[in-house]
């Protein structure tokens, strides 16, 4: 099943009561906080209510395991001090194919940095601005690292 990488991008003035309790239930509580969900239904559901506040798109096996060598964290310690990175590429592969979620591994939220050069504009959708769906999140998430 293909991942999806979800980015928190804006902060919480006006939210409507929906809006912040749908980004609540993805774990997103924070601006530029991110995390890697599957493609489902359901999901996409719940995307659809809050895209005026995320950006998302597909993420790939090796984009999982250098977002939890970089930003992953196991309880209040960095992940690579707790594990080797062979363990970390494993996991990144289970948690690609869909065999085991995050949270058996590592932290389910990844705290990122603002992205380097900074957003284009966090009000519109995604060619003129951050917000909604791209193809190609994969470079946003590089800059956050």
């Amino acid at each position: 099943m293909a991942k999806l990488a979800l980015i928190r991008v804006r902060g919480v003035r006006g939210l409507k009561p929906k809006t912040a309790k749908t980004l609540e239930y993805l774990r997103l509580t924070r601006p530029n906080h991110c995390v890697v969900v599957d493609d489902s239904k359901e999901i996409m559901g719940m995307v659809n209510i809050v895209k005026d506040y995320i950006t998302f798109g597909p993420v790939d096996e090796d984009t999982i395991a250098l977002l939890m060598k970089k930003r992953g964290t196991r309880g209040s310690k960095n992940l690579t001090e707790v594990a080797s990175e062979d363990e970390i590429k494993a996991a990144a592969k289970e948690m690609a194919a869909g065999k085991k979620p995050a949270k058996d591994f590592v932290n389910p939220v990844f705290r990122l940095r603002p992205p380097r050069k900074g957003f284009k504009n966090t009000k519109l959708p995604f060619p003129e601005g951050d917000l909604g769906k791209r193809d190609e999140v994969v470079s946003l998430l590089r800059r956050m690292m």
